[in-house]
């Protein structure tokens, strides 16, 4: 067998297998009917209905509400056209059924996940996860049950994305983490139908002894920042002090007055004791003639 031959076989085999939301419309497509059986059972059907007119009303007309679809299957086939509503269909009976499909958005708590983050973290989040049923048809043809597949889809999905996540990423990085859950949740989900328009994650769980050591970090950063504050006003402070000390010094007659204000701001207060600061100067003096 030639590349070719082998090339134009795998082109072949690959046409045979359709995508999955493709296949219930190419089974119709490629159907030539319902058969000699079926036909002979619908014009049965006909037959049950004309004889319990007006009685068979009451059962072959449905209704179904603004916000819902129904999607008919006759003898165990989807009927052509897609699904049915919204108002009054028709459904002949003991041949036909149909499935009822809420378009409405829909929401589910994602229950509590524990997850080992990429920094070897324990942690347990959950989420909140919106979504919407997009294609009636497809929702219940393609899958059994599309909203239990799509809660299923959101706890693991969850778990493995949150696992290539550092702690500080999830605690920071909730809105970047949300968007790329819905975008991974919309690509399986469309095959079912399926529509994800929102995803929030609720509360991430820290066990209390990793609590407990990060309050402690985050306490002793505090008193370092305090330390490094104070630091620098002291130094800016006694920067003050020597610049006043230079102008001080330039007049004797500037000291004496600070000292007099001094004594007025300690007067003002009330105090029964004042504090007369004396000059060094004088005071060696005294040591001198002694010595």
């Amino acid at each position: 067998m030639t590349e070719k031959s082998i090339a134009a076989s795998s082109v072949m085999q690959n046409n045979h297998h359709p995508p999955m939301r493709r296949m219930v419309y190419q089974a119709d497509e490629n159907d030539s009917g319902i058969g000699l059986c079926g036909w002979v059972l619908t014009g049965l059907s006909w037959i049950l209905v004309l004889v319990t007119m007006p009685f068979s009303f009451f059962v072959c007309f449905k209704v179904v509400q603004e916000y819902e679809r129904a999607v008919i299957f006759r003898l165990g086939r989807l009927l052509q056209g897609g699904s049915k509503g919204p108002g009054i269909f028709f459904i002949l009976p003991c041949i036909e059924s149909y499935s009822k499909v809420d378009l409405r958005t829909s929401v589910f708590d994602v229950p509590p996940q524990e997850v080992l983050t990429k920094d070897s973290v324990t942690v347990s989040v959950d989420a909140v996860v919106y979504y919407r049923v997009s294609n009636a048809t497809v929702s219940v043809a393609n899958v059994e049950n599309a909203h239990h597949s799509t809660r299923l889809l959101a706890q693991t999905t969850l778990r493995n994305m949150l696992g290539t996540k550092n702690l500080h990423e999830i605690l920071g990085d909730r809105e970047s983490i949300s968007c790329d859950m819905q975008t991974y949740l919309d690509g399986p989900t469309n095959d079912w139908g399926i529509k994800v328009e929102r995803v929030e994650l609720k509360d991430v769980r820290l066990p209390v002894q990793l609590q407990r050591a990060m309050a402690a970090e985050a306490e002793a950063a505090r008193e370092a920042r305090a330390k490094v504050i104070a630091a620098e006003g002291e130094q800016k402070a006694s920067r003050a002090l020597k610049e006043a000390a230079d102008v001080i010094s330039l007049s004797p007659a500037a000291i004496q007055l600070r000292y007099l204000q001094t004594l007025n701001t300690i007067s003002a207060e009330k105090n029964s004791t004042i504090i007369f600061p004396l000059p060094i100067e004088l005071l060696r003096q005294f040591f001198i003639k002694k010595e």
